[in-house]
């Protein structure tokens, strides 16, 4: 059975059109050629409050992983990661960690700045990746590996 996967695309600039969602597409493209169904790929205006919103839609009665680019920088408006706090039932620290720590952001070393979080809700695992090309397809080949793992996990499995 192949493992089913949304993808949520977190900027102002790509909510109202005046930027291109190349982030998106490099988590779908990615995810894809890992064998995973893309079910839904959506876009929200950053903020807190938005992305929580548009999370707990993604992740109600779904099982799969939910992977979100955008809004975890210092912006103002880059407040990814506190939504999705608002939303997830137990973090994940050492997915996001091993993101920042082997992100140089296409050797820019912009890595240490993302403060994206992962964590569970129900069976779906979310993932925070920054809105970067290079950050998001860093991130997602580092996490993409153990992914399998832990939604086994969430579903209830005992794999070892």
């Amino acid at each position: 059975m192949t493992t089913r996967a949304k993808v949520l695309t977190v900027s102002d600039g790509v909510a109202d059109g005046s930027r291109d969602d190349e982030s998106g597409r490099i988590l779908v493209d990615g995810l894809t050629a890992a064998g995973y169904d893309v079910v839904d790929q959506r876009v929200c205006t950053d903020g807190a409050d938005s992305v929580a919103a548009a999370l707990r839609d993604l992740t109600d009665g779904f099982a799969g992983l939910v992977v979100t680019t955008g809004g975890t920088g210092f912006g103002p408006r880059d407040l990814t990661p506190e939504g999705t706090r608002a939303v997830i039932e137990r973090e994940a620290p050492g997915i996001a960690e091993a993101i920042r720590r082997a992100s140089d952001d296409g050797g820019r070393g912009l890595g240490m700045l993302s403060r994206g979080v992962a964590g569970a809700r129900g069976k779906a695992l979310i993932c925070n990746l920054p809105g970067s090309t290079n950050g998001a397809r860093e991130g997602l080949a580092v996490f993409l590996p153990v992914a399998g793992h832990a939604l086994d996990l969430l579903a209830g499995g005992r794999p070892h």
